[in-house]
């Protein structure tokens, strides 16, 4: 009896055994195979060209690469001498046009009082339409030197971000144009997490979903939201033709992959000593709620 007992309970413990590592199997098999991760992550950033509504060379530069920078600091500025030049042309032509239209008035103004027994219809039409015309060269005067004021305050670039300056070579003496980009500004307020997740763990991620980051290379883990789903990615299998007919890959692989579907993650507050870096690899992990 006791030796049937001993077996019995070398079966059962075998068997709990095999049910428990069969169940860690499974269970391990289900999250690599079914569970929202991904390694195929990355820091993002909006980036945004630094660019320069007027030509000019430049006369200061007042940051240096990889500098963090607030919206409204002064970048660069472009040589002003030529700028305040045509305000000045600009004033003095609103000034002439002025002089031009208070003439024209006064001289309306007295054709209008001599009347018809004086003066005649024509030469009253002809003093309203002079009247008109002065009042147009003065708004167009106007007008003009509203352009070269801006342009002036537009020889100074201000940061139109928050961020980090990248891949700046600008110097002094450099010649910039007209909406030409001169310098990066990674704008810091738009760091996010990019995960790129196969299509076959979609169904189980939805919006508002908390993350968890892992950045390679650092211990910290960040904590996020899903804020975002794509709306499409490109089909690689189809093309337009050259009648714009739709032209489809005959060929057929009968080894598909799963296609990528990009997840924006909303970022909590990021711990102290962690670095986010645009283009950073980092491992994604959706926790479905419930």
């Amino acid at each position: 009896m006791k030796r049937f007992l001993s077996v019995l309970g070398r079966v059962l413990l075998t068997l709990v055994v095999v049910a428990a590592a069969a169940g860690a199997g499974w269970r391990a098999w289900d999250t690599y195979m079914n569970e929202p991760w991904t390694r195929d992550g990355h820091v993002r950033a909006d980036v945004v060209g630094v660019t320069p509504d007027v030509s000019g060379l430049v006369s200061e530069v007042l940051v240096r690469d990889n500098q963090a920078v607030h919206r409204g600091d002064v970048l660069l500025r472009i040589d002003r001498q030529r700028f305040e030049l045509a305000l000045q042309l600009a004033e003095a032509a609103v000034a002439g046009q002025k002089a031009s239209l208070d003439q024209a008035r006064r001289d309306a103004v007295r054709y209008q009082q001599l009347g018809r027994d004086v003066a005649s219809q024509q030469k009253i039409e002809q003093a309203q339409a002079a009247q008109a015309t002065a009042e147009a060269s003065y708004a167009q005067a106007l007008a003009n030197r509203d352009i070269a004021r801006l342009n002036l305050e537009r020889s100074e670039i201000h940061a139109p971000a928050n961020g980090i300056i990248t891949n700046m070579s600008l110097n002094p003496g450099d010649y910039v144009t007209a909406g030409k980009a001169v310098m990066a500004l990674v704008d810091s307020d738009s760091l996010r997490v990019e995960g790129y997740f196969e299509e076959t763990r979609l169904a189980r991620i939805r919006l508002g979903d908390p993350v968890e980051i892992h950045l390679m290379g650092q211990a910290a883990t960040l904590t996020g939201r899903v804020e975002s789903i794509a709306g499409g990615i490109e089909d690689r299998e189809r093309s337009d033709g050259s009648s714009l007919m739709a032209s489809i890959n005959p060929t057929f692989s009968w080894v598909r992959l799963a296609q990528r579907v990009p997840i924006r993650i909303k970022l909590d507050p990021v711990p102290e000593g962690v670095r986010l870096v645009a283009g950073l690899t980092a491992t994604v992990a959706v926790k479905p709620a419930g």
